[in-house]
């Protein structure tokens, strides 16, 4: 059943048990009328009791299934919403999501899509019901007393509109609750992943004092929204009360002056609490329906966020092809606009060709690979793969094309075949092995304790810098791109370690389309293209041999190179 659906048959049933109270209060009447003032038998309103029971029998089983159908409703729309936002995110790459705080985005996804079930499941189906059960109530209380339907008519819009006011105060002090629950999340995870450097700076005892501070002052606003929450209660506990009062007493007067039959008034009279009641139970409902509100604000903004992943696209071409990559005046920026990274570069890597990008960092040498893996898209320009636009091609497919090494590589919570598995999920072990021999990984990995059964921590915990870049290594020889990727793949390892590197690099680049980024120029000087970025610009497009004559800001680099090392790169 959808959603819709299911929305339909909980305020079915909650209706269905409002009309169940109104045949209830009826036949409740006429027994009482005709006992106590019919001075007839019980065995006379025999008939009449056992269809009382019947009816508080079936109302009882109305509302279980109103909460059970209440649950499904929220289940399905949580299960939903989360696989939605799951996909979203996922979808938006690790471009964009560097921009969102870590806890925050897992507060949203855990507790925010939670805190959406007490809304569907109770404040929405209530929302339906305080409309639909007093108007229900209002048609058959009109023609027997249009005194108490006046008097109900001009008190009911009192309680939303209490609520409304209330609301105003509530709205700020959930969001405000929200917003310290999400600030308490994002700091918690960032001390968490931070915590060496914190030990080595000796400053983690401080953190102790700020998630203190932090959890009073979350613990303050829950208890600035409670009070609020309490005082919504009162206030629509005692207009209900008072408004029914009100009835009763009008009733009283009237029947005691004989204007009204007893049959009437206390048919009304029983009916009275029945509509107020949606109205009292929709006020003690309205608290958890801001919580939600707010919550699917921030819900709706991750949902609203856009990435340079594509939804859709035609089918690339056959991954065994050559890649010929074309950038056509591309300007990219971050930030929605404010800030720039790309003005407007073009050049051309032929199928089979390296391509190195130098510059200094902020440069935009990794905006370069964020495009072609389509992490971002471009401001303005085309890129062409092939002689097909980029932005036309099938995301999932087109990346099978592509091999990427980044300068730090993640490793999921599994074993090493899993994580080398990662590019191709149905290898079989021989191929995870030739993939690990090619990238100079084996030697290492048999003398793991389980060799490639090993497990290994998130994040390649108990494996060095250089071990974690040669499983990565080994990631792309299994996927065997024609297209590959390498950022900043050396970096920051030891001289041993990058002299394997090196070589697996050497192995890996042989027949294959490549884009080279690095800082060392070692890694560089081989390739046959070598394009120099600053500030999102070309400043310089040759060969080794050709930037080295020209003496410009490639030369500096390698000048400054040598001054460091003693060497020429």
């Amino acid at each position: 059943m959808t959603q819709r659906g299911l929305l339909a048959v909980v305020v079915g049933l909650g209706v269905s048990g409002g009309a169940l109270a109104v045949a209830q209060a009826y036949y409740l009447t006429q027994v009482i009328d005709r006992i106590f003032l019919g001075r007839q038998d019980l065995a006379a309103v025999a008939d009449t009791l056992w269809l009382l029971t019947g009816l508080a029998c079936l109302r009882a089983i109305t509302t279980y299934f109103e909460e059970v159908q209440a649950f499904n409703l929220a289940t399905v729309i949580k299960t939903a919403l989360r696989e939605r936002l799951t996909r979203h995110l996922f979808s938006l790459g690790p471009v964009t999501l560097a921009n969102q705080q870590a806890g925050e985005l897992i507060n949203i996804v855990s507790t925010g899509v939670e805190n959406l079930e007490p809304y569907f499941a109770k404040y929405l189906p209530q929302l339906a019901k305080a409309f639909f059960i007093p108007v229900l109530i209002l048609v058959v209380v009109w023609p027997l007393d249009r005194t108490t339907a006046a008097i109900m008519l001009v008190t009911a819009p009192l309680i939303p509109l209490f609520m409304v006011l209330i609301g105003k105060a509530a709205e700020r002090r959930n969001s405000r609750q929200w917003e310290t629950l999400n600030n308490m999340s994002a700091h918690f995870l960032d001390v968490l992943a931070g915590l060496a450097t914190l030990k080595i700076f000796g400053r983690s005892l401080e953190q102790i004092t700020i998630i203190n501070r932090v959890g009073r002052e979350f613990r303050d606003a829950t208890l600035d929204v409670l009070k609020v929450a309490f005082l919504s209660a009162l206030a629509l506990e005692l207009l209900a009360t008072i408004s029914t009062a009100l009835v009763a007493v009008a009733l009283g007067l009237r029947l005691l002056y004989g204007e009204v039959t007893f049959t009437q008034a206390f048919f009304v009279l029983l009916l009275t609490p029945e509509y107020y009641l949606p109205l009292r139970l929709l006020g003690s409902q309205f608290h958890a329906g801001m919580t939600g509100k707010t919550a699917a604000a921030d819900i709706f903004r991750l949902l609203a966020l856009n990435g340079g992943n594509r939804a859709a696209g035609i089918e690339p071409f056959s991954p065994q092809q050559q890649i010929t990559l074309t950038f056509n005046q591309i300007y990219a920026t971050y930030q929605n606009g404010k800030r720039p990274a790309l003005a407007g570069i073009s050049f051309m890597l032929e199928a089979g060709q390296h391509l190195a990008i130098v510059g200094p960092s902020g440069a935009g040498k990794s905006t370069v690979a964020a495009l072609i893996l389509g992490f971002i898209a471009p401001a303005s320009g085309k890129i062409t793969v092939n002689g097909q636009d980029l932005s036309s091609l099938k995301p999932a497919e087109w990346l099978r094309h592509v091999a990427f090494v980044p300068q730090r590589p993640h490793l999921f919570q599994g074993t090493v075949a899993e994580n080398i598995r990662l590019a191709r999920p149905d290898a079989s072990m021989a191929a995870v092995i030739q993939a690990g021999v090619a990238a100079g990984a084996h030697d290492f990995i048999s003398r793991l304790p389980n060799g490639y059964e090993t497990l290994v921590g998130e994040g390649g915990r108990n494996l060095s810098g250089g071990e974690c870049q040669r499983l990565a290594i080994a990631r792309a020889f299994l996927q065997d791109a024609p297209l590959l990727i390498l950022d900043e793949a050396a970096r920051g390892l030891d001289v041993t370690s990058q002299a394997l590197l090196d070589t697996a690099l050497a192995r890996l680049l042989t027949g294959r389309t490549a884009i080279i980024i690095a800082h060392r120029l070692t890694t560089v000087r081989q390739a046959d293209k070598i394009i120099v970025l600053t500030e999102g610009n070309i400043a310089e497009i040759g060969t080794h041999a050709e930037l080295l004559k020209n003496r410009g800001v490639y030369s500096q680099f390698v000048d400054a190179a040598q001054a460091r090392r003693g060497q020429y790169a």
